[in-house]
């Protein structure tokens, strides 16, 4: 499957990074995602870390998958394999009821829509970033219903979504003062879009929104697992997110790889070719060493996953060092292509703004290093206390 996708976004999708249909910020619109989707669906390509019943590819098998489909920033998005809409689907997979499966998952999967994930909220309300335990956004029972209201920013794609999933924090008691999931249908009258800021990043549909939400009558047949264990779903869903972004991003880089060095092969300067001089020659073998060792950290994490472990801290520690040499390897390929690559004229600059963000999405490197510092004050306390 890896090669045929491949192929696919070679020479289908590449085509289209040219392509014109671009909202305000300069991403993709739906109608150009959705006719590279039905270009997929014909070369059955489309969902392909999804088997036909319904089960996952293994982690080690959808990052093979998920690196082919990120050689071009849109390949994500013609295959389905993009976020949050693969994350979701995973979490969706995982926690959902037969019903809510077919109601909410069965058109995720079939390439017909696409969701948001309802998490983080503004700063300047105090409310959840990285720290998901400052959560303000609330639920309350009422009948039959779950009633929802609060504020949530950077939404990725909740402009255009069909499918919602909504996390909130609960005082009912038997919460347990935690935090709940709602699958919902989008859009919705109760979900008012504030703003859609433009940002660093525009390879995916409908920006990263902020919103209010206001008094948003839920059906509780609607609720995502149980009550109160939002947090450990959330759980479930992070891990497997924070990787398959790397996937995606490791194609890009890639692909920028690529680029820089058939340009540092051709174009000459005193005297010889770029490559041949040392400064140049360098950064792409450095890039080299740096692709490699990516794919090593997602397989050995994947490795993890793939064993039931949540791979919370290996997710962690993959996180950060493949954003960071993802950082390295991009800033080298636009460096080698000096003027042309801070413009549009390749995916370069595009790939080096997408990584930026990347450093910050799905929790910031430095935030990633104090979790595991705090693990290793933990481990060392407790050997000592040992002996």
């Amino acid at each position: 499957m890896g090669a045929k996708v491949e192929a696919f976004v070679r020479e289908v999708v590449v085509p289209y990074e040219k392509d014109t249909r671009r909202d305000h910020h300069g991403a993709p619109t739906d109608e150009l995602v959705m006719e590279m989707r039905e270009k997929a669906r014909a070369a059955g390509v489309l969902t392909p870390h999804i088997r036909d019943d319904g089960s996952h590819l293994t982690q080690r098998e959808t990052a093979y998958v998920l690196i082919k489909s990120g050689l071009s920033t849109l390949g994500p998005l013609a295959c389905n394999t993009f976020a949050p809409d693969e994350g979701n689907m995973y979490l969706i997979g995982h926690v959902g009821s037969p019903e809510l499966k077919e109601r909410f998952l069965a058109p995720l999967v079939s390439g017909e829509a696409r969701s948001a994930f309802f998490m983080t909220e503004p700063a300047e309300w105090g409310g959840a970033g990285s720290d998901p335990s400052m959560m303000k956004t609330t639920c309350r029972k009422d009948g039959n219903h779950w009633v929802v209201s609060g504020r949530k920013t950077f939404i990725t794609g909740a402009k255009g979504a069909k499918v919602g999933i909504v996390m909130a924090a609960s005082a009912e008691e038997d919460t347990k003062g935690g935090a709940c999931m709602f699958l919902v249908d989008l859009p919705d009258d109760a979900i008012r879009i504030d703003e859609i800021p433009n940002t660093i990043d525009n390879s995916m549909p409908g920006g990263h929104a902020t919103l209010t939400i206001d008094e948003m009558r839920i059906p509780a047949d609607q609720m995502l697992g149980e009550p109160g264990e939002g947090f450990k779903y959330a759980q479930v869903r992070l891990s497997p997110a924070r990787l398959s972004h790397c996937m995606r991003w490791l194609g890009a880089c890639i692909r920028a790889h690529e680029i820089a060095t058939d340009y540092a092969c051709r174009r000459e300067a005193f005297g010889k070719l770029l490559i041949d001089h040392e400064g140049v020659g360098f950064m792409l073998a450095e890039n080299k060493i740096l692709i490699e060792q990516c794919e090593l950290m997602i397989d050995w994490c994947a490795a993890v996953l793939d064993t039931g472990s949540l791979g919370t801290v290996e997710s962690s520690m993959t996180k950060v060092s493949v954003s960071e040499a993802m950082m390295k390897i991009a800033d080298n390929c636009v460096q080698v292509m000096g003027g042309t690559g801070v413009t549009d004229r390749t995916i370069v600059e595009q790939v080096f703004r997408e990584v930026r963000a990347f450093r910050i999405y799905d929790g910031p490197t430095e935030v990633h290093k104090w979790s595991l510092a705090k693990k290793i004050k933990r481990e060392w306390k407790k050997a000592n206390e040992a002996s």
